[in-house]
């Protein structure tokens, strides 16, 4: 075969480190070569390698042996806790951004352009008149009231759109890995999947600048998923500049583990919130001890960073601070927060179906060539239509911060929201509020734009809860001696319920049936609120919607955009077979692709790995008794290298995997016994098929090989158990950008 052949099959696609001569180095078991985007990394490799080095650094003799582990842990630490202070800083100054982009939208501060509505009002008493900040019909000194309406409304649309538009110019042309939430993409990272270019320092950039211009057009999405892709970034640059991460996958992603908690943290002010978060959603395959640990440093770090920068000009990390009148609540309440518990799981399903079909629908029509165009239309309409109701036309932040309040007549009254007289009309456009965002976001969720999806689902749920609350004081004030409120004062002047409370129910209700989270989602939420006295109830309400969301589908917002997307992550669940066994979940030997021992040539070996994309071939002699699995990494620098140091090299050499095969006409075979796996799992095929799936979640392996006397009889990879576990899922791999092998 033709050694230009051979080269362009090596170097176009893969990429091999040459040593200063131009020469590939020698073969050594020891050594992997790069993995490509889109694979699975080696587990059990990589593991073996962290062992292998740790082990090396204790074994230095004198100083050296005390002093080079310590420095080893040092640099992980380093990783860490500037990781932390790197994502509290942008974080702060991210909300610093949106909170002023976002007020642009309505006016300006009449001493300073760029200060924002809080800034520029600091000081003044609850409830007080702000003269400062003026509307730019104020500012452009227009009297007609209807010229007045017409032009904030032209400048509050236009400026959406500007800020929509520019974010998806941004993500479209420069990083298209910056759109979306993110949290994914980094579960699958932290599984195993391989996709670093999903963290670079572009996209980082875009990521970053793209979500402030996002979240400040008023686009139903939230700042906090994608600040968990912001700190892996961070972490994963960091990371780079040290040998011991650079060189194993396993590392790595301990540290970006970390960095996603800290993410969470500066997402929400929620330190611990971020430690459960990492532990319970992303699923990481690393010590739990080690990721709790070193997560809990990163998100404490990044929440002092957080709070020493103060975005929120409060001198508090608590991002919505409640304060409610009692902190006692009553038996007959349970019946309105289980109500929003339902009602949460079945919106919250209803929500996901509908961003799974729209997804969809864009991929498949004329909007998947016009990304741009689309963003542009959607938040022109979501402007538009926020600006006709009062409770959507301000920032979500803003709408969740007042929804979480109570009613105080020492501050100011929200639109009206305290108003006795205007219940039925604040329930109405309460529950229009919710569901209009329901639908804006269903559709927001997934364009080219970076967006979370937190906080738009803690809106839609604060609002429906806010309702609730004024509905069940309603009946109260109504009734007040009724047997329902009898553990109430009999004078309905006298506050006994609390809707402000019943947003937070509200909330966490909705993200409950969002995201299926639970334990992380209860602390979230408390830290977020300050509202621990108050614990228990959002327990109950978290409780019931996950349940009633199970009952509808069983996966949340993530898992299924992982589906959709076909990235190699193994659920957690709790797989029960219905008699099956490995021989139904294998492929068989008849329709796998394998390298024969003594028989197969280096030039039938290039053709193979040309023509197929699989990550690796099982190896059998002439008698189909397995001889080891080879991976197509390991192959090809084997063959590059015999290729580059033999100058008599020849692709009628017959590749040899055993020892007993060189013996025979040495000269004349390749020895590439070095490239088989050191370890393989190998099982029989009448094995349970629950076993085979749980050791894929437990140990995580690239495949297992099913033999029976020695002889093989099939395999299974973890594409094919990933599929059986989203096998009940409709429309799983439909948004595929390229087929796992």
């Amino acid at each position: 075969m033709p050694t230009d052949h051979t080269s362009t099959l090596f170097h176009d696609g893969e990429q091999y480190e040459l040593t200063e001569d131009g020469r590939l180095p020698p073969f050594t078991p020891a050594r992997k070569p790069k993995y490509k985007d889109g694979s699975s990394i080696d587990w059990l490799h990589e593991e073996a390698a962290e062992r292998e080095r740790d082990h090396a650094l204790h074994s230095q003799a004198g100083v050296r042996g005390a002093l080079l582990p310590a420095i080893e842990s040092a640099r992980m630490w380093v990783v860490v806790i500037v990781t932390g202070m790197g994502i509290g800083m942008a974080g702060a100054w991210l909300d610093v951004l949106v909170k002023w982009l976002g007020d642009l939208r309505e006016g300006r501060c009449s001493y300073g352009f760029f200060y924002n509505s809080v800034a520029c009002c600091s000081g003044l008493d609850p409830g007080e008149v702000c003269k400062e900040w003026e509307t730019w019909s104020d500012y452009l000194h227009i009297k007609s009231v209807f010229a007045h309406s017409l032009l904030q409304a032209f400048v509050y649309v236009a400026l959406a759109i500007a800020f929509a538009g520019a974010a998806a110019l941004l993500v479209v042309n420069y990083a298209p890995y910056a759109f979306h939430t993110g949290i994914p993409e980094i579960k699958a990272i932290l599984g195993g999947y391989v996709f670093d270019s999903f963290l670079t320092p572009w996209t980082l950039l875009i990521k970053a600048l793209g979500l402030a211009l996002a979240v400040a057009s008023g686009l139903s999405l939230g700042k906090e998923g994608p600040l968990v892709h912001v700190s892996c970034c961070m972490a994963y640059l960091v990371s780079r500049l040290f040998k011991q991460f650079r060189h194993n996958e396993a590392s790595k992603r301990r540290v970006l583990a970390a960095a996603a908690a800290a993410g969470v943290s500066v997402a929400f002010g929620s330190p611990l919130g971020g430690v459960l978060f990492g532990l319970e959603e992303l699923d990481t395959f690393a010590n739990e001890t080690d990721v709790m640990w070193r997560g809990f440093v990163a998100s404490a770090v990044a929440a002092v960073a957080l709070q020493w920068v103060n975005p929120f000009g409060t001198a508090k990390l608590v991002l919505f601070q409640v304060t409610f009148v009692d902190d006692t609540w009553r038996a007959f309440e349970l019946i309105p927060w289980i109500t929003l518990g339902v009602i949460g799981g079945v919106l919250g399903s209803l929500l996901i179906r509908l961003n799974v079909e729209i997804a969809i629908f864009r991929r498949q029509s004329v909007l998947a060539d016009w990304p741009i165009l689309e963003v542009i239309s959607i938040s022109a309409f979501t402007a538009a239509m926020s600006y006709l109701v009062v409770f959507a036309r301000v920032q979500t932040s803003e709408l969740v911060a007042n929804l979480f309040q109570e009613c105080d007549p020492t501050k100011g009254d929200y639109h009206g929201l305290c108003n006795p007289t205007a219940t039925r009309q604040n329930i109405f456009l309460l529950i229009l509020t919710a569901l209009m965002k329901m639908v804006l976001t269903s559709w927001t969720f997934g364009m080219s734009i970076p967006a979370g999806i937190f906080l738009p689902t803690i809106a839609i749920g604060a609002c429906l809860g806010r309702a609730m609350g004024l509905i069940t004081q309603s009946l109260y004030r109504a009734h007040p001696t009724a047997w329902m409120f009898l553990s109430c004062p009999p004078d309905p002047s006298v506050r006994c319920i609390s809707p402000g409370f019943y947003a937070v129910i509200g909330a966490s209700a909705m993200l409950g049936g969002v995201t299926r989270m639970t334990i992380s989602l209860v602390v979230i939420l408390f830290e977020l609120t300050g509202a621990l006295s108050h614990v228990l109830p959002i327990m109950i309400s978290v409780m019931t919607s996950k349940w009633v969301g199970d009952a509808l589908g069983k996966d949340g917002i993530y898992a299924v955009w992982i589906a959709m997307r076909r990235y190699p992550w193994l659920p957690p669940v709790d797989y029960r077979d219905k008699g099956e066994t490995g021989a139904t979940l294998m492929k068989p030997l008849a329709s796998l692709f394998v390298i024969e021992d003594g028989k197969t040539t280096v030039k039938e070996m290039i053709q193979l790995l040309e023509k197929h994309d699989f990550h690796g071939f099982p190896v059998v002699d002439r008698h189909n008794e397995f001889v080891g699995y080879a991976t197509r990494e390991e192959l090809q620098l084997a063959i590059s290298t015999a290729l580059l140091s033999e100058e008599a090299f020849t692709s009628r050499r017959i590749c040899t995997f055993s020892q007993n095969q060189l013996r025979i006409h040495a000269d004349e075979r390749l020895d590439l016994s070095e490239t088989l796996e050191q370890a393989v799992i190998q099982l029989r095929k009448e094995v349970p098929q629950e076993l085979v799936v749980k050791m894929f979640q437990k140990l995580n392996p690239r495949q297992i090989v099913f033999t029976h006397a020695g002889k093989l009889t099939g395999m299974v990879t973890k594409t094919d158990v990933v599929a059986l576990l989203t096998s009940h899922f409709p429309h799983a791999a439909a948004l595929a950008e390229r087929s796992e092998s």
